[in-house]
């Protein structure tokens, strides 16, 4: 289908976003419609959008009461994007002909999204490196920090993601947890699945999901916190913070698996970090990090490349404030 052009009157350096009506959604209120369109959006910011961003073709305003139709497109113009502001210094901490290992600040998004362009590594690389930057072998949250593996070459690129795909990685994480996790060691085996409500991005632990295996172990235990080492078996989306969360130890800070559920994520998305949300959650950001990797390296499956990144400041903080005064060798 043809992009629409941008509606006449509207700056041309505005962002336009188009959403054609299907048969299953003809007759919903407008802002019902572009609530159901948008993500993570709740009805009354789905109603200021309509209000202030929906155009017809013509260039006239639509209200959010009127009925969409099948076959018709729904125009939204939004102002040019003004970039959040993310950490944009990271570490290298390991390269070779082969292989670059950085180590990534929490907050810095990995992938251009809708919200991140410039601010994210990947462009980060590439203003670092130039044209023929490393490409990332794979992926950590955007509030995760740590350890992430890039490939300076094609041949590098897909042997490292065949790695990662076939689960020939070992990888080691840092989590801060509320409670004592019992016992201090064990495995979880919660298989997991996309949740049938509530936001796109949220998973659930459902019988008919994909297995999902997690190691930990305790390494320090407080009052009311613990510092937990986490070692994935397999890969899922947000697979830690789940597992921990349905053990009924959230992970600090988790907006979506914390005590409060997603309810936390959507405050956020609507008023940013409060002092009244950053109580509640306990930290600003998880409290997780990707401490180590070890793999095949690219050039030869018979060398082991293993790459430690230290526990990040915000982290230690948080160590010395809810788990205990010292911590030596993180």
């Amino acid at each position: 289908m043809r992009r629409p052009n941008l509606p006449p009157g509207c700056d041309p350096d505005s962002i336009l976003l188009s959403f054609p009506v299907a048969r299953e959604h003809a007759g919903q209120r407008l802002d019902r419609f572009i609530q159901s369109r948008i993500p993570r959006l709740s009805r009354t910011r789905a109603k200021r959008i309509v209000k202030s961003c929906a155009y017809r073709a013509n260039g006239t305003l639509r209200k959010a009461s009127e009925r969409v139709r099948f076959g018709d497109t729904i125009l939204l113009v939004r102002p040019k994007f003004q970039e959040p502001e993310t950490p944009r210094d990271f570490e290298v901490i390991h390269e070779d002909a082969e292989v670059l290992v950085v180590n990534k600040p929490a907050g810095l998004p990995v992938h251009p999204s809708a919200t991140y362009h410039r601010n994210t590594l990947t462009y980060l690389l590439r203003e670092r490196f130039g044209d023929h930057a490393p490409k990332l072998a794979h992926r950590l949250d955007r509030e995760t920090s740590g350890i992430v593996v890039c490939a300076k070459n094609h041949t590098a690129e897909r042997k490292l993601k065949a790695c990662f795909a076939e689960r020939r990685v070992k990888k080691t994480y840092l989590a801060i947890v509320r409670g004592a996790l019992l016992p201090r060691e064990g495995t979880v085996r919660l298989p997991m699945a996309r949740a049938r409500e509530g936001l796109h991005l949220l998973m659930e632990i459902r019988e008919d999901g994909l297995p999902a295996v997690t190691e930990y172990a305790v390494l320090e235990q407080g009052e009311s916190h613990g510092l937990v080492q986490l070692r994935p078996r397999t890969g899922r989306q947000h697979q830690l913070r789940l597992h921990l969360a349905a053990l009924g130890h959230p992970i600090d800070g988790d907006k979506l698996y914390g005590p409060e559920g997603a309810r936390a994520f959507v405050e956020y998305i609507e008023t940013g970090m409060t002092e009244d949300l950053r109580r509640r959650l306990g930290h600003d950001r998880h409290a997780l990090h990707a401490a180590q990797i070890e793999l095949e390296h690219p050039a030869d499956p018979k060398k082991s490349l293993r790459v430690s990144a230290p526990m990040p400041p915000d982290m230690r903080t948080l160590c010395k404030t809810r788990v205990a005064e010292h911590v030596a060798g993180f």
